[in-house]
């Protein structure tokens, strides 16, 4: 469905995509290298814009056709971390991966419909990431409401609660 409102994604300038997140915490640049071990990525160094006193108050990385855009907290400024949706190869190894840097699993491996496994993890800035890899072939999990497990939605709503203060 096209919007009306929306620009077409071929239109967009520098090959982006319609919609990019921005996230602001305290250590930006601590958040930049956790993004480009984990998943690989590299900044993308022409966007880094550095006020005088060295925090950054914008810096890229491309995530396939996304820009997570970073920026450091400044005084009177909130936090505003992100809940961020990726798609991966391999859930297990992400995770394996951000826990070396910090990160918090908060949903193991777990099957999930449309042929797919969920993950998550909430880094050390408090932004909870949301982790895909397709699996196709594998069976529907049982639903919590048939006797299944419901981790995947207990284990967010824990960590969202512990958020909360």
């Amino acid at each position: 469905m096209n919007s009306e409102m929306l620009l077409p994604p071929q239109s967009v300038p520098g090959a982006s995509a319609v919609l990019n997140p921005f996230v602001i915490v305290d250590d930006a640049a601590g958040l930049i290298t956790f993004v480009s071990e984990v998943f690989g990525v590299e900044e993308t160094a022409e966007a880094r814009t550095p006020l005088p006193d060295g925090k950054l108050i914008h810096a890229e990385l491309r995530l396939g056709t996304v820009d997570l855009m970073i920026a450091d907290r400044l005084d009177g400024w909130p936090l505003r971390p992100g809940l961020l949706q990726v798609w991966v190869h391999d859930v297990a190894t992400v995770l394996q991966r951000a826990k070396a840097h910090g990160a918090t699993t908060i949903t193991e491996p777990t099957p999930f419909y449309g042929e797919s496994t969920l993950g998550r993890m909430l880094d050390p800035w408090r932004n909870i990431w949301w982790l895909w890899a397709p699996a196709p072939g594998q069976p529907d999990p049982t639903p919590n409401w048939d006797g299944g497990p419901d981790a995947i939605f207990s284990t967010l709503d824990d960590a969202l609660k512990s958020l909360a203060t």
